[in-house]
């Protein structure tokens, strides 16, 4: 049994309350780790230890920083392994999916705020008939609060650690209770590499209750949360009366629209992908696709044969695909919507059922699933379903599939597919999206801003975005005559 710790001022810290939380590895049911519930004790003594660790952090050269972050980096890179097989256990995904991309990208966002901090500038608006200068400087916040999901554990929390620690923040952050192996690992990664006391502290716990409280806790400054929509509103109305800076990164029911005149095989390959990576359990997953009326039955008939030749089975397996789904809960609530989306006149295609993997019996493991729709107004085009499910709609002109792709209350990202460039240049501009991608999927950049509209969030986070959120303008004039 692998007992979870809070690190709280440089140290883990035994639970001192008799709250605990099982962990369970979604690959066989059973329970491996436990970690504490942590309450406003806790809470307050992590709090009060980034904020005496501010002045001294916010104060050094950005290059000091940088040199920490670079180093974590390069730590993070020498332990793949261990991470890897962590975040696997902890989360079901496939262990060659966290090799390839979960703990590569989580190195890479610490080297890349890590440098991004000593080119990051200010602006100066000189008024020289008047003999006077204007000039803004970006100052670090205090303390900020870090909260991140179970889809992407390690790569979603240094997404927002690194950025805020590069900027001059002390950070508490809290890892998703369902997934918090690879955070409780990260501590000591962080130590080793020289991070000073206090700066980072990692807090586990209940959203309901740990997060309640950091929500609302006054010396928290600014809160950068990724997760669901429901909770995102929660953490609004939270942070309201304190007038705390928030990023809210939610859900996404995101369209991927294929046009007749696509690169028809790098479509398909893709689209693959970009339904069920990750069990599809990814924010990003297109999991509402329209194909145009004259290549539909062709492609219902050819993505179905793709789907059939899919893995499904233990993460640690090198030929699995699909791994286990997140937790049990979270399975019969997927197994829920498609229920409902059979009961509303959808067309099971392939999949819908629990798997049953010798060995593994206990297991969370979905079949890949795809329906077939007549109206986008189901509840599996309305909602966000967050696993391996999609639905084929068949759509006839550009005006139609874009009303239908815009029919949404999320607008995170779309993929459209086409070689017409005047359609792709229209469809960038009229997708109701904070992304759009054309002729590819999750072709990510750490410079550029990610983020969402309407129920998908608030704010953006990357690149110069992240630290702009992390720090506060201020405006100096001087007058020199």
């Amino acid at each position: 049994m692998i007992i979870i710790e809070n690190f709280i001022n440089g140290t883990y810290e035994k639970n001192t309350s008799d709250e605990w939380i099982n962990c369970h590895n979604p690959a066989d049911g059973f329970v491996y780790a436990k970690l504490p519930n942590s309450g406003t004790e806790t809470i307050n003594k992590a709090c009060e230890a980034a904020a005496a660790a501010f002045k001294k952090w916010s104060q050094k050269r950005p290059q000091e920083r940088s040199n920490i972050l670079l180093k974590i980096a390069q730590l993070i890179e020498e332990n793949i392994e261990e991470l890897a097989a962590a975040e696997s256990k902890d989360n079901g995904k496939p262990l060659s999916l966290a090799k390839k991309v979960d703990i590569p990208r989580a190195a890479e966002n610490f080297r890349f705020f890590g440098q991004a901090i000593t080119q990051f500038h200010s602006e100066s608006h000189p008024q020289l008939e008047e003999k006077k200068i204007n000039y803004t400087v970006r100052q670090a916040l205090g303390v900020v609060c870090c909260i991140s999901p179970w889809n992407l554990p390690l790569y979603l929390l240094t997404w927002k650690i690194a950025p805020a620690l590069a900027s001059g923040n002390c950070v508490v952050a809290k890892p998703s209770e369902i997934t918090p192996y690879t955070a409780y690992l990260l501590a000591n990664i962080c130590h080793k590499a020289g991070l000073p006391k206090g700066v980072l502290n990692i807090i586990h716990g209940e959203g309901k209750t740990t997060g309640q409280i950091l929500s609302k806790h006054q010396l928290i400054k600014a809160i950068s949360f990724t997760g669901g929509t429901t909770t995102g509103a929660i953490i609004a109305q939270n942070t309201a009366p304190y007038f705390k800076k928030i990023s809210l990164e939610m859900g996404g029911k995101n369209p991927n629209i294929i046009f007749a005149d696509c690169d028809y095989e790098n479509m398909l390959q893709t689209t693959l992908k970009s339904s069920f990576s990750n069990q599809g359990q990814i924010c990003l997953c297109g999991s509402r696709i329209f194909i145009e009326e004259s290549i539909y039955d062709q492609f219902k008939r050819d993505f179905v044969a793709r789907v059939s030749q899919l893995k499904i089975g233990p993460p640690k397996s090198s030929n699995t695909d699909i791994g286990a789904i997140v937790s049990k809960t979270h399975m019969n609530k997927i197994l829920g919507y498609i229920k409902k989306a059979k009961n509303e006149g959808a067309k099971l295609l392939f999949g819908g059922q629990k798997l049953i993997i010798p060995d593994h019996e206990q297991g969370y493991y979905l079949c890949p699933t795809v329906l077939e729709i007549n109206s986008n107004s189901c509840v599996i085009n309305q909602e966000e379903v967050f696993g391996p499910v999609v639905s084929l709609m068949r759509f006839k002109s550009e005006e139609e599939v874009l009303l239908l792709a815009n029919d949404s209350p999320y607008g995170l990202s779309a993929s459209v597919w086409t070689s017409n460039l005047k359609r792709a240049m229209y469809f960038s501009e009229k997708l109701e999206t904070g992304m759009v991608w054309i002729n590819t999927w999750m072709h990510r950049d750490l410079r550029t801003p990610f983020g969402g509209i309407k129920n998908s969030g608030l704010g953006r986070e990357g690149g110069y975005e992240a630290l702009r959120f992390f720090t506060e303008a201020k405006n100096i004039c001087i007058n020199y005559q």
